[in-house]
């Protein structure tokens, strides 16, 4: 299920232009925003389109290139990801729409006399490459938010989105609900990860947004050690990052979803998420170790002294840590907690004794919280940190060879330890 999206800065105004810039979470209604937007600056173009046929004395009708555009848009869906058929269906509506609204301008010139405000655009020199960019802004868009329209009830549910974007003159309620019942028909076709983030210029990223130092939300914008290698990694693919919020419940799921192409933010490499994905080579290491108030540390050395029945042990849910805890503790007190930006004020306020977490994450909130303490030195177990890809051969051998250059670098010990720092 889709979680996210940021929005284009180039040829998508919601996408960060360069790494480095301020990285968000691409929303659903962002998504859909962003067509709804392509799409009204569309049918702003066709006053334009009218009056330079209304002076070339062109017809309006112009069956052979509106068949042009449509199959066009449907040749370029595959490397897109997308069916054909049904992203025909979304051209064949605005092409349709637009030949209307050219129609219904060109009876009022007859009616009133030709009024047009500003020069008359050149259609072959100006008009048709800025729908040809569209069209590519309009596939992008369509990519992007290929989840959510396939969602039952999309129509109803962006209506009122859709009477909001689509504001040029030519759009009724009628084009816009025609608009929105062809979106709703949009559907992926199963093509080639890397060759797809290779079409689209856009490499997905999915991200939880919840685990420091490696990806951690606040105030709206993402940061971490893991996000600015995300950055790099997309740069290296030519192409810009768009982060999908997932979490660590339905991460693998969000993955044989295809909602996104690979997951960073400190994934830990087990048996049930490779045998649903690939992981990249690792840059990092560590493992399981035992958080507790600083006041308490000394009673929580090994795991024999946390396993007791008056020990409350918190745990965010879904990921590595509840694993481990549901499988080794069989007397402590387990409270669920499902918020991991806040679950350590729950420990320090005293309504829970201990957390087990992986190292990098009790060292950083330690260094942030002086009451919190490492009570065991080492850890409980070893796992390693890599990037979880889906099965595509050529996209995890791309990850690989960056990787292992900024590996060689030194890149992710350093922005491990700047943002442990922080």
């Amino acid at each position: 299920m889709l979680r996210l999206v940021i929005v284009m800065a180039a040829l998508l105004t919601a996408l960060p232009a360069v790494a480095g810039a301020q990285q968000r979470f691409l929303t659903e209604e962002a998504a859909v925003t962003r067509i709804l937007d392509v799409a009204n600056e569309r049918m702003a173009l066709m006053p334009g389109v009218a009056a330079t046929k209304w002076q070339t004395h062109a017809p309006v009708a112009d069956p052979k290139r509106e068949q042009v555009v449509i199959e066009h848009s449907g040749d370029l869906a595959p490397p897109f990801g997308l069916s054909a058929e049904p992203v025909e269906g979304v051209f064949e509506v605005q092409v349709r729409l637009a030949r209307e609204w050219e129609e219904t301008l060109t009876r009022q010139w007859q009616a009133r006399g030709f009024h047009y405000t500003g020069p008359v655009p050149n259609l072959t020199q100006e008009v048709r490459p800025q729908l040809d960019t569209i069209t590519t802004q309009m596939l992008r868009a369509l990519y992007l938010a290929a989840p959510v329209l396939r969602r039952p009830g999309f129509a109803e549910h962006y209506a009122r989105l859709a009477e909001t974007h689509l504001h040029a003159a030519g759009w009724s309620s009628a084009g816009r609900q025609q608009l929105l019942a062809a979106l709703a028909g949009i559907r992926p076709r199963p093509s080639p990860a890397l060759q797809r983030v290779a079409a689209t210029q856009v490499l997905r990223v999915g991200v939880t947004g919840d685990y420091a130092p490696f990806s951690v939300e606040s105030g709206g914008t993402l940061s971490g050690a893991d996000i600015e290698l995300a950055q790099r990694l997309a740069e290296h693919l030519h192409a810009q990052p768009v982060f999908i919020r997932t979490s660590w419940r339905s991460l693998v799921q969000d993955l044989r979803d295809d909602d996104f192409d690979l997951a960073m933010g400190g994934v830990s490499v087990t048996p049930e998420r490779s045998a649903q994905g690939a992981f990249s080579i690792p840059y990092a290491s560590g493992g399981k170790t035992i958080l507790a108030r600083c006041a308490d540390a000394s009673r929580y050395h090994d795991l024999e002294q946390v396993d007791r029945r008056k020990v409350r042990v918190i745990v965010n849910p879904g990921g590595t840590n509840e694993q481990y805890v549901r499988e080794h503790l069989h007397r402590a007190q387990i409270r669920v907690y499902g918020d991991n930006r806040t679950i350590f004020d729950e420990l320090r306020a005293g309504r829970a004794d201990v957390m087990i977490t992986d190292d990098t994450e009790a060292d950083l909130q330690a260094h942030r919280h002086p009451d919190l303490c490492r009570a065991l030195a080492g850890t409980l177990t070893h796992a390693d940190k890599a990037i979880l890809i889906r099965k595509d051969a050529a996209l995890v051998e791309a990850v690989n060879g960056w990787l292992k250059e900024t590996i060689a670098a030194g890149e992710p010990a350093r922005l491990l330890h700047e943002n442990l720092a922080r």
